[in-house]
C-alpha cells in the first residue's frame, strides 16, 4: 500500500462555491460549471455561423404579429445534445468516486467486450466499424466510452501500489492500453485510438514514472514508427502525405488543409465579422461545423476570437488540475489529472490539424463541433472531475 499524501493549493472558486451553498449538496463546482456553459455558449455561437442557413427550422413566436425566427437545424440539434450532456454529467457528479474505484475493472472487461462484438457484428458504414446496434436503442459507439474508461482502469490499477511504478506495473499498464488501442485502430479509427492511447499514457506518466524511461520508450517509438506506416490504411497514409505537401492534389486530399489555412489566414486580427465568412459559406470549407470549425472562427472573428476560446480552454484546463492536485487520494489525482490533460490533447490536436501542423484525424474541437457522442463523453469526463473534488470524505 503506497504512502498518501495531500497536497493543499488555494482553491480558485472556493470562495466562489461558498457563495451558493446549495452547490455543495447537489455536489457541483459552480467555478468549473461556469466556465462549461460560457465555452458551450460560446460554441454555440461559433456553431450558429457556420451552419448559415443550410437546414433551418422555423420557430413562431406568442406575439399577435407571428414574427419568425429561423434556426439551423445543427444549432437546435446541438442545444439538445447539450441538454443530455449536462444531465449525464450531473448525474455522474452525485456519484462517489468509491463507486469508480470499484467498479473500473468491470468496466474495463465489458468495454472491451463491446469493442470485440462491434469487429464481430457492428454494421460497416463508410469502410468503418464503430457502431453497435442495440434493440430498442440508438446506435452505440463503446470506443467513445472507453476515452474515460481506460484512465479510470488505471488509475485503479495504480491506486494502490507502489510509486512510482515499477517496470512490471509500467508492463501491464501498457498491456491494458495497447488492447483497446489495438481494437478501435482496426474498425479503423486511428483519432479516437490516439486519443485513448494518450489518455492511458498520461495516467502513466501522472503516476511518476522517471524521466529516463519516458526518454527510452520516446526512443523506442521514434525507431519503430516506419514500421508503422505498412500497417496503416492507403488513405490514412494520404492524409499523411498531404502534412507535408498539401498542393499536391489540391482538389483531392489536399483541399481540406488549403481552405482551412486559408480561411485561418483571411481572418487578420478581428475577422471578417459573424456570417460574413466566405470559406464556410460559400462552401469551400469541408467539415466546416465539426472538425474544422475554428478556421470558420478564424475567418470571422480573427485571432481576437482565437484568443478568447483559447482563454476559456485554459481556464478549464487549469481548474481540472487543481481539482486534480487537491484529490484526496492517489485515485483521484491520476484520474482527474487524465480526464484534465486529454481535455487538453483534444483542443491540441485538433487545433494542430486545421493548421496544417498534424495529419488529419478527425477530433472534434471540444465544446464548440457540432456532434452528440463526444460531447456527453467530455461533459462525462467533467462530471466525474465535479465527483472527485466534492466528495470529500473517501474512505478506501
Amino acid at each position: 500500500m503506497s504512502q498518501d499524501f495531500v497536497r493543499r493549493l488555494p482553491d480558485f472558486g472556493a470562495g466562489f462555491a461558498r457563495s451558493f451553498g446549495w452547490v455543495d449538496k447537489i455536489h457541483l463546482d459552480m467555478a468549473l460549471l461556469v466556465l462549461l456553459m460560457a465555452t458551450g455558449c460560446y460554441g454555440l455561437l461559433i456553431l450558429y455561423s457556420a451552419s448559415g442557413e443550410a437546414g433551418t427550422s422555423v420557430f413562431w413566436s406568442a406575439s399577435a404579429q407571428a414574427d419568425e425566427t429561423i434556426l439551423p437545424d445543427a444549432l437546435i440539434g446541438q442545444v439538445m445534445k447539450f441538454s443530455i450532456a449536462i444531465m449525464v454529467m450531473l448525474v455522474l457528479a452525485q456519484i462517489s468516486p468509491v463507486f469508480y474505484l470499484r467498479s473500473a475493472p468491470w468496466l474495463f472487461g465489458l468495454g472491451i467486450v463491446f469493442l470485440i462484438l462491434v469487429l464481430a457484428f457492428g454494421p460497416e458504414i463508410n469502410g468503418s466499424k464503430r457502431w453497435l446496434r442495440i434493440p430498442g436503442v440508438a446506435g452505440f459507439q463503446p470506443s467513445e466510452v472507453m476515452k474515460l474508461v481506460v484512465p479510470l482502469m488505471l488509475a485503479w490499477y495504480f491506486h494502490d501500489r507502489h510509486l512510482p511504478p515499477r517496470i512490471k506495473h509500467v508492463f501491464w499498464a501498457l498491456v491494458m492500453i495497447l488492447v483497446p488501442v489495438l481494437l478501435i485502430a482496426n474498425q479503423p479509427d486511428l483519432g479516437t485510438s490516439l486519443v485513448i492511447g494518450a489518455a492511458g499514457l498520461l495516467v502513466v506518466f501522472l503516476a511518476g514514472i522517471h524521466w529516463r524511461n519516458v526518454i527510452a520508450a520516446s526512443i523506442a517509438m521514434l525507431v519503430s514508427a516506419p514500421a508503422l506506416w505498412f500497417v496503416l490504411k492507403d488513405y490514412q497514409k494520404q492524409r499523411i502525405l498531404m502534412l507535408w505537401d498539401p498542393e499536391r492534389d489540391p482538389l483531392g486530399a489536399g483541399w481540406n488543409i488549403i481552405q482551412s489555412k486559408t480561411a485561418i489566414g483571411s481572418g487578420g486580427l478581428f475577422g471578417k465579422g459573424l456570417f460574413q465568412g466566405t470559406q464556410s459559406h460559400l462552401d469551400f470549407l469541408p467539415e466546416s461545423q465539426t472538425d474544422f470549425i475554428i478556421a470558420v472562427l478564424a475567418e470571422e472573428l480573427g485571432l481576437f476570437g482565437i484568443v478568447i476560446l483559447l482563454i476559456l480552454y485554459m481556464l478549464l484546463i487549469g481548474r481540472g488540475l487543481i481539482i486534480s492536485v487537491q484529490a484526496q487520494d492517489t485515485f483521484g489525482r491520476l484520474l482527474g489529472g487524465s480526464i484534465t490533460f486529454t481535455f487538453f490533447v483534444y483542443v491540441f490536436v485538433n487545433i494542430a490539424m486545421v493548421s496544417g501542423v498534424l495529419p488529419v484525424v478527425g477530433i472534434p474541437l471540444p465544446l464548440v463541433s457540432h456532434g452528440g457522442t463526444s460531447i456527453v463523453t467530455i461533459f462525462a469526463g467533467f462530471g466525474i472531475l465535479m465527483s472527485i473534488h466534492t466528495h470529500r470524505r473517501i474512505m478506501l
